[in-house]
């Protein structure tokens, strides 16, 4: 005998037929192509501030069966200077953070000067606050701002290491003020979801969450 279809149901399905279809096609697109994460948070200062809502690229490495970490086609690498978006289970909740080190590089920093396969990165000053300076930092063709303390900190030298086969080394921007390889250690290849490419839209927290009309859609 066939089972008949609830009357209410098949009325919420008539009545709400559009918006569920969308909602569906919502939970799809955040789930295999693309999502939007909100950024609480000061540790990549000075390029994403507390508040910024990013783009989060989930094919700019991998292709996924939705709602599951089937990788049907890790198609690229995450390249230095490419800003990530992962699930950290050391750490236990999502980070963002800065590539550095890619597998077999060597990399070490001194006093916040990062020295990778035995060449030091290039500096250039670009002003400074209380309490901490912004460099631009040549990440061996990748230039971006970074923010070091005036404080002497632990976080500013470690030794050298080797970045091993299927993982890598990120940093936050905000050197002195980022939990991130420092502190976590290495960050495995399948626990990362996608490439952070745009700033949505933003939310001053300080200025009682008024928009960032210069943050909307800029590129990172």
């Amino acid at each position: 005998m066939k089972q008949q279809q609830s009357p209410w149901l098949r009325r919420i399905w008539k009545e709400n037929k559009g918006f569920i279809v969308f909602i569906v096609l919502m939970v799809f697109f955040r789930s295999a192509i693309a999502d939007w994460n909100d950024v609480p948070t000061g540790s990549m200062k000075p390029t994403i501030l507390e508040g910024d809502r990013i783009w989060v690229d989930k094919l700019a490495y991998d292709v996924k069966v939705p709602f599951t970490e089937i990788n049907l086609n890790p198609h690229s690498e995450p390249a230095r200077g490419d800003i990530i978006v992962f699930e950290s289970e050391k750490a236990e909740k999502r980070l963002v953070k800065r590539v550095i080190g890619v597998p077999g590089d060597q990399v070490s920093m001194h006093n916040n000067i990062l020295i990778i396969n035995g060449k030091a990165l290039d500096y250039v000053f670009e002003g400074e606050r209380v309490g901490y300076q912004e460099f631009a930092e040549d990440l061996l063709g990748v230039t971006h701002s970074v923010r070091v303390s005036k404080e002497t900190s632990v976080l500013q030298s470690f030794a050298p290491v080797i970045v091993p086969e299927d993982h890598y080394l990120a940093l936050g921007d905000n050197r002195d003020n980022s939990a991130d390889s420092r502190v976590i250690g290495f960050v495995p290849r399948h626990e990362i979801i996608g490439r952070a490419d745009y700033v949505m839209f933003s939310l001053n927290y300080e200025n009682y969450y008024l928009p960032r009309p210069e943050k909307v859609f800029a590129r990172l």
